[in-house]
């Protein structure tokens, strides 16, 4: 489906953080920042490095840089990058600041809110004994404090409300007041691309706070919907979210490497933003896992941003961004990924492998987008990379 109308606020549901006057002004200003980053600043990086950068290594080498890490060496002292690439840091961690503050201020009143919630069928399960991956542990990704598992509270929601009124300052109000673009886009493309397929059950892994899982209660009304996740508080807050707009779905706490359904238990399986968040080991016991979960002609299909091999060196590098800059160790080697070979290491058939482009469904945004994929622009491309493989 295709999202039309104004770019709108947020839609206030009935977990959404509310916010002073001040803080929503602190919050429109790190958006408006970023996108000025995005949409101005950032058009003078290549300048500079086609006038300064380019000749440089060319004289050194006798050749133009074939790859986006040649490129980064070309431009590892470009004062220009490096200027804009510190106010990109500054803008990320501003953004988390900016929706912490709120959060902080009225959380015993969101957990009371999700102790409260009710609405569909769905549920939730929790594991409190589940550990959650050392990968996650060791760093805060995308430089979130305390990550996707932290709690600071009993029955903690905080990092989950963070997350989904960060998500939307992050992408620039770009991905729809219920920040699905994602998920509609990759529902859309799998409607097209497997007009046969009929989900009795749908899963959604590293679900978050179900910005994209809801996208498939729509999509595929006679299916059942689950969501995983190995954060608490994520699931806590995806759950009361869910509740509050009526869209039934399981949403239990598992670690996508080993999760307890049973063989065959899928037809559709799916993941946003997940895999550029896994080690290389851990991506491929994800698909091992995937493989055992899919009944026979399930698809598992993964959305995240163009991989590198379909993109200049130029703007390769431009891309590549978040794995130095952004807490995101794995976002490079994640963009590296060839999905048939992928298919092959893990069980399934190479030659059942897919990948495509899918423009976002989110059509209102169109006008305020870059139209390019770089750093700290995400969704600013305006499509979104989708690879998988049926089984």
């Amino acid at each position: 489906m295709a999202v039309t109308g104004e770019l709108t606020e947020q839609f206030a549901h009935a977990v959404l953080p509310e916010t002073t006057s001040e803080e929503y002004s602190r919050q429109e200003f790190v958006k408006s920042l970023k996108f000025h980053l995005a949409s101005t600043v950032s058009l003078g990086i290549k300048a500079a490095y086609q006038v300064r950068a380019q000749p440089q290594f060319k004289q050194a080498k006798g050749r133009e840089p074939e790859t986006y890490r040649e490129v980064q060496h070309a431009m590892a002292g470009e004062p220009y990058y490096q200027f804009w690439s510190a106010m990109q840091r500054n803008s990320q961690e501003m953004m988390w600041k900016a929706a912490q503050v709120p959060v902080e201020r009225q959380l015993p009143s969101l957990i009371d809110a999700f102790k409260n919630a009710s609405g569909s069928k769905g549920s939730l399960t929790l594991d409190p004994t589940l550990e959650t991956p050392r990968y996650h542990r060791l760093v805060d990704i995308h430089c979130m404090p305390g990550g996707y598992h932290t709690e600071f509270a009993e029955e903690d929601i905080a990092n989950g409300a963070v997350y989904d009124r960060a998500v939307y300052v992050y992408v620039m109000g770009r991905m729809g007041p219920l920040n699905s673009d994602i998920g509609d886009s990759t529902a859309n493309f799998i409607k097209a691309k497997f007009p046969d397929l009929k989900p009795r059950r749908i899963l959604d892994m590293g679900c978050g706070v179900g910005h994209s899982t809801l996208s498939y209660v729509d999509a595929y009304p006679d299916a059942e919907v689950h969501g995983i996740d190995v954060g608490a508080p994520m699931l806590r807050y995806a759950h009361a979210r869910a509740e509050s707009l009526g869209k039934p779905v399981h949403y239990s706490q598992q670690n996508a490497e080993k999760m307890n359904f049973p063989d065959g238990y899928f037809d559709l399986i799916v993941s946003h933003i997940l895999v550029h968040e896994t080690s290389h080991v851990a991506i491929r016991n994800i698909m091992r896992e995937t493989n055992r979960l899919l009944s026979p002609g399930g698809v598992v299909a993964h959305t995240e941003t163009p991989p590198y091999r379909q993109l200049e060196p130029f703007d390769a590098f431009m891309l590549d961004w978040d794995t130095r800059n952004n807490n995101e160790p794995f976002w490079g080697a994640s963009h590296e990924i060839v999905p048939a070979d992928m298919a092959e290491e893990t069980g399934f058939e190479g030659a059942k492998a897919f990948e495509g482009l899918q423009p976002s469904a989110y059509e209102s945004a169109d006008a305020q987008r870059t139209k390019v994929f770089q750093g700290g622009d995400f969704g600013g491309g305006g499509a979104w990379y989708i690879w998988g493989v049926q089984k």
